[in-house]
């Protein structure tokens, strides 16, 4: 039985909670009473709080994230139905700043901002009976105080997720829609302890390490012995690196790192959200275009880093014209993953200021997305969240690498993905259980016979898109068209997974 328990729902097995580590760690005398169960939002509620409540605790610190607030409501409704006296502790980005939009008036305590030390300090008084203030609003503690998480990550871990790490909190950029710009001041962990710490992972079997630093490059020093960190384990067994960069800037020593990775080593995932200097203004987002420009070709044509490039639906401002050139501009300059998104109005930014003006209308329901603006109708923003849903489907899965560029060939990429996503759409009556093959299936019906393109040339295409895995069976509608052509297949390729957002 423990008398603490950290908990949270990550958004998929995979995944793995630093936020509760962190705590873990700086919990001092009360660790030993203390114990680490982590879910995921696909888990059933109730078996979650059966398994809670198993250790018959006296608190239950919750993190609280856009992904699972829903499911946190709930759980915490059940928790104090069947166990009222358990004291219920939320932390987390979701309730650090308000207003709540969701129901969570029957937590007893809520830490805002970082709980590292506040957690530790709250659970003394709770056991003390001293604890009187609901919210506790924190202010940003010293680096040079807090405990490190890293020893506390498991071997089941280690063998099975995502292992999150970083170097430094805080963003001192202003994006509006960006919880990070609420916190101007970057921070950074002692490298030399740090990089001691991740030795010891490594030693442990560690080989996916996923930081979260906003702006991994922006201390290039730094940024630099990471990368060398990483670059000397060269002749061991393959290893991946995740971090988040701005992309206007690249120097010379970073790009000369960057080009020694091995292919599917790197991953660099880098927010663009928009290329119009117009809406990058309304944002309060820097936008030096021709720096940005230069980094992903570099990146694209001297490098082996994969990259995911970010592009936002739905800005103050923005047109459904202004995001198809963002589109077409950024598949010019690079092949990589495009990931889009739908705005998010967050609780606490900034964004909030262009409702009236630019006709902001958002959902109130977590992930609380934009419903209209006044460059946008709710129609227009339906169909653009089909349209990033099927881009997912297609380009992202990496499962039609050559096919699906043949929906738009030397023509716009935005314009003709358009007319297959409102065609596909037609064809399914949604975006979600579409099958592989189904899909595989709907995209050669519509080269050949929306497109009018030559079937042996489309199968040739799909055929050497979809065998590339080896062991793949032949899709039935491309059998007729197997016979006659050879494809080498290869044994796998390397996967590459998104953070929790």
């Amino acid at each position: 039985m423990k008398k603490i328990v950290l908990t949270t729902l990550n958004s998929r097995f995979t995944h793995t909670s630093i936020a509760l580590r962190y705590l873990y760690a700086n919990l001092k005398e009360l660790r030993e009473d203390a114990i680490i169960l982590e879910f995921s939002i696909n888990d059933a509620v109730q078996s979650i709080a059966e398994k809670l409540l198993a250790h018959k605790p006296e608190i239950i610190g919750i993190g609280v994230y856009i992904w699972n607030v829903s499911y946190i409501s709930e759980l915490i409704h059940i928790i104090k139905k069947v166990s009222p006296s358990t004291k219920i502790i939320l932390g987390g980005p979701e309730v650090s700043h308000e207003p709540f939009r969701v129901n969570l008036d029957l937590a007893d305590f809520i830490v805002q901002g970082e709980g590292d030390i506040a957690f530790y300090e709250l659970c003394v008084k709770i056991f003390n009976n001293s604890a009187n203030e609901r919210v506790i609003k924190m202010s940003m503690p010293s680096l040079k105080n807090i405990a490190l998480p890293y020893r506390f990550y498991t071997d089941d871990d280690i063998k099975n997720r995502y292992i999150y790490v970083e170097a430094s909190r805080g963003c001192p950029f202003e994006c509006e829609f960006c919880l990070s710009s609420m916190d101007e001041k970057v921070r950074a962990f002692d490298l030399d302890t740090l990089l001691e710490e991740f030795e010891l992972l490594w030693q442990r079997g560690a080989r996916a390490f996923k930081f979260i630093d906003r702006t991994f490059n922006l201390n290039i020093k730094t940024a630099n012995r990471l990368l060398d960190f990483f670059l000397a384990k060269e002749e061991k067994p393959p290893y991946f690196a995740h971090f988040e960069v701005v992309p206007d800037h690249f120097p010379d020593s970073l790009k000369a790192k960057i080009a020694l990775f091995p292919e599917g080593a790197l991953q660099l995932e880098i927010g663009i959200q928009t290329l119009n200097p117009e809406i990058a203004a309304n944002i309060s987002r820097p936008l030096k275009l021709d720096k940005i420009k230069e980094n992903i070709r570099f990146l694209q044509e001297q490098t082996n880093a994969h990259m995911h490039l970010d592009l936002i639906v739905g800005l103050p401002g923005e047109t459904i014209e202004s995001f198809g050139a963002n589109l077409d501009e950024l598949v010019r300059l690079s092949h990589s993953e495009i990931q889009i998104g739908i705005l998010k109005k967050l609780s606490g930014t900034y964004i909030n200021r262009h409702d009236i003006e630019c006709g902001m209308l958002y959902s109130d329901i977590p992930p609380y997305d934009v419903l209209q603006t006044s460059t946008l109708s709710f129609e227009d923003i339906q169909i653009m969240k089909r349209f990033s849903r099927f881009w997912d489907l297609t380009y992202n899965s990496g499962n039609f690498k050559q096919s699906v560029e043949l929906i738009w060939k030397e023509e716009s990429v935005f314009k003709n993905f358009y007319d297959f996503s409102l065609w596909i759409y037609s064809q399914t009556d949604s975006t979600w259980q579409i099958s592989l093959p189904r899909l595989g299936e709907l995209l050669f019906k519509y080269l050949c016979e929306i497109k009018n393109m030559d079937a042996e040339f489309v199968a040739q295409n799909m055929l050497e898109d979809m065998m590339k895995i080896k062991g793949r069976a032949v899709p039935i509608y491309l059998k007729n068209y197997a016979q006659t052509i050879s494809i080498k297949d290869k044994q796998g390729t390397s996967g590459f997974n998104k953070r929790q957002q």
